[in-house]
């Protein structure tokens, strides 16, 4: 007997049910929703509210890519979530106990953020091996990996992902590499994130709203045997710009790297205190610009300044 018409819908989800399809459907539109809102926290001003949510927020998504595994939002959400909680908050509890002088808590903390980088990175290289399998081998040497790069991501989409598996494989070098035992081999590895990172800024400068520009003027700030400090100042003052003075993350770098290295605690100075002094300009940065501030507020500190940088900020003389 043949199903009648009435029963044909229930027919068709007891198929879909029992072939897998219709969880995968349910979870692609969980996904995407999830991914269109993930930017509701950035308005949230409150540091320790925002962390809460978080750190909350990181088992359910773990939960449900337990579910669809190949989901590619999810994918995408777990690297930027990794990466969030990682550099916006563990960081954060290791540099605090840093200046406590707590030595056993903030070791503590760098294991946490040293997990949750490369939580990060196992997430976004499985998103870029959906779009081209062989990274392993593409990475063993440069030049196989920029060919990889160029013939794989070649549009501004892929300089999103692109951008956010460069983040937490750098951040990770920048946390262990003075570390005894791993510090030399992450630093043999920086090619790879910087190589990631090249290839999302010229697919795209205004990536990430010029996140990616940002991060390159942080690297060309690494030191003036290098020879690229001026176009890091450059970089940087375009970024400036180009974001209009809203996102605070935006001096806190250029103080943080090219002001540090080059050892102008006039500008470093200046750059700090505008952001401690700066207004609530746009609901959309409140986090980021939360995050900015604490930070800005410890790196004024007389003795991580003298430490990192070789200067006293208390000494600087404003910059005109």
């Amino acid at each position: 007997m043949r199903p009648s018409s009435l029963m044909l819908p229930f027919v068709a989800v007891v198929s879909l049910a029992s072939s897998g399809c219709l969880k995968k459907i349910l979870m692609d539109a969980e996904f995407h929703s999830a991914r269109d809102a993930s930017g509701a926290l950035d308005s949230v001003g409150d540091y320790d509210t925002a962390k809460a949510v978080a750190l909350g927020s990181i088992g359910q998504v773990e939960g449900m890519h337990y579910l669809a595994p190949d989901n590619a939002d999810g994918l995408f959400l777990l690297t930027k979530t990794w990466f969030g909680v990682g550099y916006a908050f563990i960081e954060d509890d290791k540099e605090a106990a840093e200046d406590r002088g707590d030595d056993a808590r903030a070791e503590y903390e760098r294991k946490r953020a040293r997990m949750a980088y490369d939580r990060a990175i196992s997430y976004a290289l499985q998103l870029l091996d959906q779009r081209a399998p062989g990274f392993n081998d593409a990475k063993k040497e440069a030049k196989s990996l920029d060919k990889w790069l160029r013939d794989n991501f070649t549009t501004k989409d892929d300089a999103v992902n692109l951008f956010w598996a460069s983040a937490p494989w750098l951040a990770r070098i920048n946390l262990m590499k003075s570390d005894e035992n791993e510090g030399a081999v992450f630093i043999a590895e920086a090619y790879v994130g910087l190589a990631m990172l090249e290839r999302a800024y010229t697919l795209d400068p205004a990536v990430e709203h010029y996140q990616a520009m940002l991060a390159m003027a942080g690297y060309h700030a690494r030191g003036p045997m290098f020879g690229e400090m001026d176009q890091a100042k450059t970089m940087f003052d375009t970024v400036m710009a180009k974001t209009g003075g809203k996102s605070l993350v935006v001096p806190l770098t250029y103080a943080m790297t090219y002001a540090c290295v080059k050892g102008d605690g006039a500008l470093y100075k200046k750059l700090m205190t505008e952001i401690l002094d700066a207004p609530d300009v746009d609901p959309d940065l409140r986090l980021q610009n939360a995050i900015a501030k604490r930070r800005a507020a410890r790196w004024l500190g007389r003795k991580r300044v003298m430490d990192t940088c070789g200067f006293d900020p208390d000494a600087a003389v404003s910059s005109k």
